[in-house]
């Protein structure tokens, strides 16, 4: 099972967590992504082009399918406006081995912060406001999985 969702609507790690164990398997993973404040941080916000984005995050979920045993992988990621705090990103996995589903989980997070069409502005307590570049260390980390 593939899950992909893009909204403005926040999520419940728990339920969304249980979803996946509901598959089967015996090993869960899973990544939250929050807006966290870097000193002057008033709020972060998404946009995206849904239709490039939604592709992005099945082919993503259908590489991470194909290289691990797995039995269910859900991504959701919010977009607008959200405050220091607010979740972000939320990536389940689910599989039979502790191991397959940490490494699809950490995969997809890598892939997702350098693939998926997602652009950030943040606006300062002082109402600046600059647009997010991408972090070396996240194409790095994305690199990694290359075969």
């Amino acid at each position: 099972m593939i899950r992909v969702e893009v909204g403005t609507a926040d999520f419940d790690i728990g339920a969304e967590t249980a979803k996946v164990a509901a598959q089967g398997g015996g090993a869960i993973a899973s990544f939250v992504g929050q807006v966290r404040n870097d000193g002057n941080l008033e709020t972060l916000e998404l946009e995206h082009y849904p239709a490039m984005t939604d592709k992005a995050l099945r082919n993503i979920a259908k590489t991470a399918q194909a290289d691990w045993p797995l039995h269910a992988i859900t991504i959701i990621h919010r977009v607008g406006k959200l405050s220091v705090g607010e979740n972000i990103v939320l990536v389940v996995t689910g599989s039979d081995h502790r191991e397959a589903a940490i490494e699809s989980c950490s995969f997809i997070m890598d892939r997702l912060k350098t693939v998926a069409p997602f652009w950030k502005k943040e606006t300062g307590s002082d109402g600046s406001t600059k647009w997010i570049e991408e972090r070396e260390s996240d194409l790095k980390a994305s690199e990694k999985w290359q075969k």
